[in-house]
């Protein structure tokens, strides 16, 4: 495997890095991670309280810091089970009143910036309207906002009183909206009857209006703007700026374990599984994650292009808790002109914000390197420390595109987890090389391994990525009866008291490793298991390829690659690009990748959270039906690939 440095750090963030002086402080030398690491899993109890006391959480610790259980040490051991504390409170009550928390910015070119006093006046005003309306700790509020002020508003105010929050984007559809957010049955629900995407504001009352109707347990909805909708009788409908008084910020300090968020899976195999995440260990994997490995700094300016919906949401927004300022960005990050595709609006922001710390996704830089645009040449970027990418595995010519692209003094830090545990196994490091094609390091206080068939630890080749030890940000359950049983089924299942994501990883002899993508479309060609994300990066180089897809089919006791690719508007699907796209992925990956049939479709399937969908692909060409069409953005494409022709294929 190749292990290409393409950046080093300087030596003095040795000395002047938060994880340096972490490392430090645990008695441990910064240059040696390894040993760090395998404390931190070694001695749970006391890297944790270390990780409490350096990133000053706010609230009461208690006297114990982790309790092991024999019988179930992943799923019955318990962290801080004294501990009481408050979300919004770690958010909201760091720096001066003075300082700048929020800047809203959307594709129109708006551009405003919150103070931390402006943000703290209107949490109490909302938490004091949640707590008229006869909310409390035991209750959930829901949102279906875009990524402005009022949905940040609004969920810190329902943490701030202690109760879970759960929010849909407003571009999902009715039953998407009630599949998840109709589980929890919120009593209050936050919504905007428009929404502004690709330069068209969207009218979604009367989709609101009928996802009232269907929520059972509803009580309020608070509209952002002058909506008049018509809701059912005993629902009481109020306007966002009018609701609550002004009150005192106070805050309900809560049981570690406490839920203070549900997220949902793609939901594309069934009903979307509600995850419910703890407040205790939401922040303190967030506090690690920002702190140690993101090296956030007080002042630092924070972005990740994501949906209020996205983990990544309520993962970036946990930046104000390290004193750092949270941009909030509405609309499409790239829009469609007369003149052909404007790539310009996040780095705009990015230069005005001076945004320190940049997410994105793979699939957004192959849009920029396609259209041949290098923000570095175009914007100051100055300011920049970082760029995270997460949602899919990052090819390793992107590596070389980040840096020859967007800056070459930063950290370019792959990153991967999930929903599930609302932060990384795999993350970046200021003080560790910058390997292309690989993601930098295992997470602090995380026992991730790769398993292979035997249940066997293996480095240096494929196998299952899994966590053997326990760690405070695990779900709490899933929502709804029977949840805990099939929390465990889904995780728990493949290994007794052994976390198995669901992705295929290799880790290497540097620490380091490699995502191939996930266990559910892993391709078994002659009874060998590989990954998806290699085909996709080679298929990253031809221009002619505007989107793809591939997935397993089954042919005569064995299974076959397919390969689908959505081409540009005036390119054909011809003998020699397909010879061109067969070569470059044997050259690229091995024979063994290489497709057996390659089709032009029309669209790929995506999720709403904007994930590819191969397993609903596969299903309709064998003829099956795909359980959930309402958890995909683009159902009615599924048409094409159950009329897919073997004898046509290229």
């Amino acid at each position: 495997m190749s292990s290409e440095i393409l950046w080093k750090p300087d030596p003095s963030r040795f000395e002047s890095s938060n994880l340096a002086r972490f490392s430090k402080e645990c008695g441990f030398d910064p240059h040696d991670y390894n040993a760090l690491h395998s404390w931190s899993i070694a001695d749970k109890g006391t890297f944790w309280r270390k990780l409490w006391d350096f990133t000053k959480v706010i609230g009461e610790r208690g006297s114990i810091d982790f309790v092991y259980d024999a019988e179930r040490p992943m799923t019955g051991s318990k962290f801080f089970p004294e501990a009481r504390l408050n979300m919004a409170e770690n958010l909201l009550m760091r720096g001066e009143d003075a300082d700048t928390a929020l800047i809203e910015a959307d594709e129109a070119g708006s551009y405003r910036t919150i103070t931390r006093g402006e943000l703290r006046a209107m949490v109490a005003r909302v938490a004091n309207g949640l707590r008229q309306s006869g909310v409390t700790k035991d209750d959930c509020v829901a949102g279906i906002l875009p990524n402005r002020v009022e949905a940040l508003v609004a969920l810190l105010a329902t943490a701030a009183i202690g109760a879970t929050w759960s929010s849909c984007s407003p571009d999902f559809g009715v039953i998407a909206i009630l599949d998840r957010l109709g589980q929890i049955k919120p009593k209050v629900m936050f919504a905007s009857p428009t929404y502004l995407y690709g330069g068209k504001v969207h009218d979604i009352g009367s989709r609101i209006v009928e996802i009232a109707s269907g929520m059972p347990g509803l009580q309020h909805v608070v509209t952002t703007g002058d909506a008049e909708l018509s809701l059912p009788t005993g629902i009481s409908l109020h306007n966002n700026e009018a609701f609550g008084s002004d009150a005192p910020l106070e805050f309900e300090r809560v049981p570690f374990s406490h839920p203070v968020y549900v997220l949902y899976t793609s939901g594309t195999t069934g009903a979307p599984k509600a995850i419910v995440h703890s407040v205790g260990g939401v922040i303190l994997q967030h506090m690690k994650e920002h702190v140690l490995h993101g090296d956030v700094q007080q002042g630092d300016v924070l972005s990740w292009y994501t949906n209020t919906a996205w983990m990544m949401y309520h993962w970036v927004i946990s930046g104000l808790s390290c004193g750092a300022t949270v941009v909030l960005y509405d609309g499409a990050p790239i829009l469609k002109t007369p003149l052909g595709l404007d790539v310009t609006p996040l780095w705009s922001v990015a230069e005005k914000a001076r945004i320190t710390h940049f997410g994105t996704s793979p699939k957004y830089l192959a849009v920029l390197a396609d259209e041949g645009y290098k923000p570095g040449e175009w914007h100051d970027l100055s300011a920049l420390k970082s760029v995270l990418s997460a949602g899919a595995p990052v090819s390793p010519h992107q590596f070389d595109w980040v840096y020859d692209a967007i800056k070459k003094d930063m950290i370019f830090a792959s990153i991967s987890g999930g929903t599930e545990i609302i932060g990384c196994f795999m993350l970046g490091s200021p003080l560790h090389p910058v390997r292309r094609g690989e993601l930098t390091v295992k997470g602090l206080g995380l026992a991730v391994a790769v398993m292979d068939d035997r249940n066997a630890p293996v480095i240096g080749s494929q196998g299952d990525l899994v966590c053997t030890e326990p760690f405070p940000s695990m779900p709490i359950t899933f929502w709804g009866d029977g949840g805990y049983e099939r929390y465990m089924n889904t995780y728990f299942d493949a290994r007794r008291e052994i976390w198995t994501h669901g992705d295929v990883a290799e880790l290497t002899p540097n620490g380091s490793a490699v995502i191939y993508g996930r266990s559910d479309t892993t391709l078994k060609p002659g009874g060998v298991r590989i990954g998806t994300a290699e085909i996709y990066a080679a298929c990253e180089y031809f221009k002619e390829i505007e989107d793809c897809l591939v997935f397993g089919a089954p042919i005569s006791g064995d299974e076959e690659i397919v390969l689908c690719i959505k081409l540009k508007d005036d390119v054909a699907l011809s003998p020699e690009l397909a010879k061109n796209i067969r070569s470059r992925i044997r050259e690229q990956a091995s024979p063994r990748h290489v497709p057996h049939r390659i089709h032009a479709v029309h669209a790929v399937p995506y999720t709403l959270n904007g994930k590819r969908v191969e397993g609903a692909a596969r299903t309709v060409l064998e003829g099956g039906v795909v359980k959930n069409l309402g958890s995909l953005a683009n159902p009615e494409c599924l048409t094409e690939y159950g009329a897919l022709d073997r004898s046509h294929a290229a």
